[in-house]
């Protein structure tokens, strides 16, 4: 049966697809060539992470021709298991000469000179990739298409939105083995396990970055992993993982304490937690994301602390792939975007001393409504949770 583990309707995904072809046809770009598995997964619902290492697309116009996806031979079952595009093709990985192929169907949909959208900034287009696609499209123009295609998928559909709150279920579970687990004595790693047998045996999805948890003094790293290091008592310990359903992400994070921590890290905690409920205090319908960033810098700048806060404030998050799972909403200085209702992100707090030894991240994933914000997973503004 074709089709079998589709998550979402073909009509969904068919409305998906028109949009994006609107946005192609804004900017004059008549042909595509998708390669990301986020897009494919959004526009085509093909379910399958090995973009990675197998070349793999779908290729469009901006008219209403069908779409056809291109994969390796050993992946067709795959796209038959999950999509509702019915011209599906294979090649022979080094056999066959895939940009050659790719190239070869465009110019089936009438590719002839112009520009095709790629998204260049895709790791499923490694460099290499990317020269021959140019020599074999020749004399077309490749156009970054990463945030156009990106864009869409920042607003959530009420379907989406059902695996946004699935996922955060998930990453709840993870969250309570956390604090029923951790107790001086063990190890990161030990923990580490005990959070993603949870996430995984309430029935989640795998996860695009590897669960981020350090203690002690390895708290300075923002984006560090579990190693073999003792948790001790009276120790930080920051968590930072994601509960899948359906490929949609939300992210728990939360720093607790094994036991009394010093005096110092409940005050870099405590600025942490004003940081982060300033921040949600500036978010509505309408925002400039400039101005949700600096809101929750100034109780920092008050603390003396606004150097230590060195992460953005937040991003956009949905369906991901290995290894990230960002979506184009940067929630920062140096950008213009506007908040808009049904936008999920994550938000975090994050403070680091580095000579100190010492750093706390705390936040999670929120939704925006109508109604204002929503956390759907995650430590969020609470006072420090000692275990």
């Amino acid at each position: 049966m074709r089709a079998k583990f589709a998550s979402f309707t073909e009509q969904e995904h068919r409305a998906r697809l028109a949009e994006a072809r609107r946005l192609l046809k804004e900017q004059g770009i008549d042909h595509c060539i998708s390669m990301a598995p986020e897009s494919l997964y959004y526009y085509g619902g093909y379910d399958s992470w090995v973009s990675v290492n197998s070349p793999q697309a779908l290729i469009f116009s901006a008219d209403d021709g069908e779409p056809t996806i291109i994969l390796r031979d050993t992946d067709l079952s795959l796209a038959y298991e999950s999509s509702w595009v019915k011209d599906i093709r294979h090649y022979r990985l080094m056999f066959d000469d895939v940009p050659a192929i790719f190239a070869s169907i465009a110019k089936e949909k009438g590719l002839r000179g112009g520009k095709v959208a790629i998204e260049t900034q895709s790791y499923a287009l490694p460099h290499s990739l990317g020269l021959a696609l140019a020599k074999a499209l020749a004399p077309a123009e490749i156009v970054d298409a990463t945030v156009l295609l990106g864009m869409p998928r920042l607003i959530k559909s009420p379907s989406e939105m059902a695996y946004m709150r699935k996922a955060g279920e998930y990453a709840q579970a993870g969250l309570e083995a956390a604090r029923r687990a951790m107790q001086p004595g063990m190890s990161e790693i030990a923990l580490a396990g005990e959070i993603e047998h949870a996430m995984r045996a309430a029935g989640s999805d795998y996860w695009s970055i590897p669960t981020e948890l350090a203690s002690g003094e390895r708290t300075a790293g923002g984006h560090a992993t579990a190693r073999n290091r003792i948790i001790e008592r009276g120790d930080l310990v920051h968590l930072e993982f994601a509960g899948v359903a359906a490929r949609y992400h939300a992210t728990a994070i939360h720093t607790m304490a094994a036991g009394e921590p010093s005096i110092r890290a409940r005050e870099v905690y405590d600025a942490g937690r004003e940081s982060l409920a300033a921040g949600i205090g500036a978010i509505h319908v309408g925002a400039n994301v400039t101005d949700i960033e600096e809101a929750s810098l100034e109780p920092l700048r008050k603390a003396g602390m606004e150097d230590a806060a060195v992460m953005r404030f937040g991003y956009g998050i949905g369906v991901a792939y290995p290894p990230i799972w960002l979506e184009p909403l940067q929630i920062s200085r140096g950008s213009n975007q506007i908040m808009q209702a049904g936008m999920v992100f994550v938000l975090h707090a994050y403070l680091q001393f580095p000579d100190e030894q010492l750093g706390i991240i705390q936040g999670g994933t929120y939704a925006l409504t109508e109604q204002g914000v929503e956390m759907l997973i995650g430590g969020g503004d609470v006072p420090l949770e000692v275990i």
